[in-house]
C-alpha cells in the first residue's frame, strides 16, 4: 500500500534531479472558467514530463541496494525518456518498448537519453505485452508505468510540491491513463489536506478509469481513439484503481476537439507548448466538465512531448472547434465574375480566404453550376454565421 510517508521519502530522493517549478496563477484562464487557475506546469520538466518523478523514484531506490542491472518498459513516449534517463543517472542498461504510433520525437528523445528502443503494436497495451517478452527474455527489471507503488510515489511527489505552494486550494485536477499518477497525487494530497477534492480527467477515446470508477471490476476499453496518445490505456492497473476508488472524489471525460482547442489556447495565450494528454486537465475546465466557478484549482499540465509535425494537425482542429477556421460548400454559376462576387462578399465581412476549390464534376450537377469549397479564417462562431447569413441574402444554398 502507498503512503504519505512514500511520497515524502520519494520527493527527497528526487529533489537533486527534477526541477520543482512554483504553482503559477493564470489571469486568462481564470477569467474564462469563473475559478482561480493555478497552473502546475510539468511539460517543463526534464524530459519533458512529470513520468521522470516515478520512473526515477523506482530506480534510484533499486539502486540503493547495488547495481541496477537491465530494467525494461512499455511506453508510449514519457515513461520511457522518464526510464531512459533514469537509468542512464544509475548506470543502467534501458530497454524501452514504444508502440509503433508513439510520436517521432517521443522515441528520439529516448533513444537520445541512451535507451535501447524497440517499436511494436499499435497501443501501449500491445507495447506492454511485447515488453513481458523481453523482460523473461534479458532477465531484466521490469519498471511498470503506473502499477508499482514506487512510482506512484514519485508522481505523488507532485502534490506535495501543489500543495505547499497553495495549502487551501479547493481541487486538483490531474490527468488519469493506467492511473498511477493520479493515485499517486491523489493519496499524498489526501493525507495532507482531506478537504481538497481530487479531480481525475480522462480521453473521451479511452475512458477505461472513468467506466471502472466505482465499480465491483476494472473495466478495460476494447479500443482506445484519442489525440492524448499519453494516457490512451486499455486497462488501468489493479493497484492504482484500488487507491483511485479510495482517494479520488470525481472522474470526468474530455473530447479531442475540446483537448484541442486548450492547446491552441495554451500556444496563444500562454505561449505555453503542451501535449494534448498534458493540456486534458485545463480543458476539463474550459470545457465545463468540472465546475470549478469560485474555486481555487490546481491544474496540472503534464507534459510536453509533442511532435512538430502533430502540432499543425492539432492547430487546424484547434481552429476549426474554436470557430476560427470556416468552411463553407455553395453551388454557383460556372461562369467569369462568379467567384469574384463570392470573395468581394467574404472580403466585406473581414474573412482571410485560405482555400478554394472547384468541383465540377459532381452527379447530377448541370454543366453550367459548379459546387465551390472554400475555407476561411475568422473571428470565431458568431463571425461565421454572419457570413454564412450574408451569403444566403445573396442567394447562395450553402450546403455545409
Amino acid at each position: 500500500m502507498l503512503t504519505l510517508q512514500d511520497v515524502q521519502e520519494a520527493k527527497e530522493r528526487l529533489t537533486p534531479i527534477i526541477h520543482d517549478f512554483p504553482l503559477v496563477k493564470s489571469t486568462t484562464f481564470s477569467q474564462m472558467t469563473g475559478g482561480e487557475i493555478y497552473l502546475k506546469q510539468e511539460n517543463q520538466q526534464k524530459t519533458g514530463s512529470f513520468k521522470v518523478r516515478g520512473a526515477s523514484n523506482k530506480i534510484m531506490k533499486m539502486a540503493e541496494n547495488g547495481p541496477v542491472g537491465t530494467v525494461i518498459a512499455s511506453s508510449a513516449g514519457n515513461h520511457a525518456q522518464g526510464v531512459a534517463f533514469a537509468a542512464a543517472k544509475t548506470g543502467a542498461h534501458a530497454i524501452i518498448v514504444m508502440p509503433k504510433t508513439a510520436p517521432i520525437a517521443k522515441a528520439s528523445a529516448t533513444r537520445g537519453y541512451g535507451a535501447e528502443v524497440v517499436l511494436h503494436g499499435s497501443c501501449y497495451d500491445e507495447a506492454y505485452a511485447k515488453a513481458v517478452e523481453l523482460q523473461k527474455e534479458y532477465n531484466a527489471t521490469f519498471i511498470h508505468p503506473f502499477n508499482d507503488y514506487d512510482v506512484m510515489a514519485g508522481q505523488g511527489t507532485l502534490a506535495i510540491e501543489m500543495l505547499r505552494d497553495q495549502p487551501d486550494l479547493d481541487m486538483l485536477l490531474i490527468q488519469a491513463g493506467g492511473g498511477g499518477l493520479i493515485a499517486g497525487v491523489a493519496t499524498a494530497a489526501k493525507a495532507i489536506n482531506p478537504k481538497v477534492k481530487v479531480i481525475g480527467v480522462q480521453a473521451e477515446g479511452a475512458p477505461a478509469i472513468y467506466e471502472s470508477f466505482h465499480q465491483p471490476e476494472i473495466h478495460a476499453s476494447k479500443n482506445v481513439s484519442t489525440i492524448a496518445d499519453g494516457i490512451a490505456v486499455k486497462t488501468p492497473g489493479d493497484l492504482t484503481m484500488e487507491l483511485i476508488n479510495r482517494y479520488v472524489d470525481q472522474m470526468v471525460v474530455v473530447g479531442d476537439d475540446d483537448i484541442a482547442s486548450t492547446i491552441m489556447l495554451l500556444l496563444e495565450r500562454s505561449k505555453q507548448v503542451v501535449e494534448p494528454s498534458g493540456a486534458i486537465t485545463l480543458a476539463a475546465a474550459l470545457a465545463g466538465k468540472v465546475d470549478v466557478k469560485g474555486k481555487k484549482v490546481g491544474v496540472l499540465l503534464s507534459g510536453g512531448n509533442i511532435d512538430v509535425s502533430f502540432i499543425d494537425k492539432v492547430v487546424q482542429k484547434g481552429l476549426v472547434s474554436r470557430g476560427r477556421q470556416l468552411e463553407l460548400k455553395t453551388i454557383m454559376p460556372d461562369i467569369p465574375g462568379s467567384l469574384e462576387q463570392m470573395c468581394r462578399i467574404l472580403s466585406t465581412h473581414n474573412a482571410n480566404i485560405l482555400q478554394v476549390s472547384h468541383l465540377r464534376f459532381q452527379p447530377d450537377l448541370p454543366i453550367n453550376q459548379t459546387i465551390l469549397d472554400v475555407t476561411c479564417e475568422v473571428g470565431g462562431f458568431e463571425q461565421g454565421e454572419e457570413i454564412r447569413k450574408a451569403l444566403e441574402a445573396y442567394g447562395y444554398e450553402i450546403l455545409k
